[in-house]
């Protein structure tokens, strides 16, 4: 077979041809990627410089993200925090209920101090004038179980509590009553005597133990109170009238330790909850925050542990506690601590400046806007 030969000018035509369809497929891929630049053959310095920015304005999307899930951890516990003051709130309601409940002690604990001082004049212990008794100069001292000690004297030179030094003077019955009430005592006194006091619980210690001995001793537990006396006083007073406990009231107590314990159970679960991502601030995990590709900015938040451990709550047991007003009263003011601990941790969580606009958004947005400079077609 002869070869073909080609004149010089149809050569040229099919060169043109080639060219043409060279520009044409150059065409269809600029139209097809909306880039003048889509290789390093096109033009080295826009393609690798577009690269660059294209990669950086990844990194910054890539942190936006993780941004955004530390914003979901953020929302997710203080969610949480919300759900668990109220729980408190209900916890603390039902510690009010027990408040409300009758004395749960159909008799409350006493003891009797008979004087053996000289009285100040011939007489015997009126509500109107005790010192005309033997128990004139006896000398009584209220000890509660963090070392408290109220002193309160029998005398002819009366005086108020003192809130400092934890002492008063009395005369009269009414008199020794109210340093009682005012220091804090939960005890009443009534003459049962010539020359005999008798010291009763009030409702609010219904339950509290009472003890008597010739020197001061802190009782062991909370609701306890050691009374001593001088030897005009009594001494260490007679036997004790232990308190019997009223089975409706104490059962209708017990009801209410039940439905305690399950709002203890709730928080529990709820601070278990609390969780985005496996991240969860309020069983102790931190949470780190970074706002740029180099990892020079960064925030840490510091998590807490708001199980019922964490914040000092625990389950209640029936015929210990809610038994009176001073045992409810110790769970309340736990309950109020631990609120306010709450609202502490709730308020720090919403001041984290995560969410405060978004000028990562706006360098990944530059940064793509400058990239696209560099490889799209222009505009004319």
């Amino acid at each position: 077979m002869s070869n073909i030969v080609l004149t010089a000018a149809v050569r040229q035509n099919l060169l043109s041809l080639q060219d043409t369809a060279a520009l044409l497929s150059t065409t269809q891929g600029r139209l097809a990627s909306g880039k003048k630049v889509n290789s390093a053959l096109d033009n080295p310095t826009n393609f690798f410089t577009a690269a660059g920015l294209d990669a950086r304005a990844s990194d910054i999307g890539n942190l936006l993200d993780s941004i955004g899930n530390g914003v979901q951890v953020l929302q997710a516990a203080d969610t949480g925090i919300t759900s668990l003051q109220k729980l408190i709130d209900t916890a603390k309601s039902i510690a009010n209920q027990s408040l409300q409940q009758p004395a749960g002690y159909s008799t409350k604990s006493s003891i009797q101090f008979t004087g053996t001082g000289a009285p100040s004049s011939p007489g015997v212990a009126s509500a109107a004038d005790i010192t005309t008794s033997k128990l004139n100069g006896g000398v009584f001292t209220f000890t509660s179980s963090a070392g408290t000690a109220v002193t309160i004297t029998v005398g002819t030179a009366p005086s108020t509590f003192n809130p400092v030094t934890k002492t008063a003077q009395v005369q009269s019955l009414d008199q020794f009553n109210q340093a009682l009430a005012v220091a804090g005592v939960n005890l009443s006194a009534v003459i049962t005597g010539t020359d005999s006091l008798t010291f009763t619980s009030t409702n609010d210690g219904a339950g509290q133990v009472i003890t008597g001995t010739a020197g001061v001793v802190a009782p062991a537990t909370l609701d306890a109170i050691n009374i001593s006396a001088n030897a005009a006083g009594g001494g260490a007073g007679g036997p004790v009238v232990p308190a019997v406990p009223d089975p409706v009231s104490q059962n209708a107590r017990a009801t209410l330790v039940s439905q305690y314990n399950l709002i203890i159970q709730q928080i529990a679960t709820t601070a278990q909850d609390a969780s985005f991502n496996g991240i969860n601030l309020l069983d102790g995990n931190s949470l780190k925050l970074i706002f740029d590709e180099t990892g020079k900015s960064t925030l840490t938040i510091a998590g807490v542990t708001f199980n019922p451990a964490g914040l000092g709550l625990a389950s209640l047991n029936a015929g210990t506690d809610f038994t009176d007003n001073v045992l409810t009263g110790k769970v309340l003011t736990a309950l109020k601590h631990r609120q306010h601990r709450a609202a502490l941790a709730g308020l720090g969580l919403r001041r984290q400046p995560v969410d405060r606009g978004d000028p990562a958004g706006l360098l990944q947005e530059a940064d793509q806007r400058v990239a696209d400079r560099f490889v799209q077609p222009d505009a004319g």
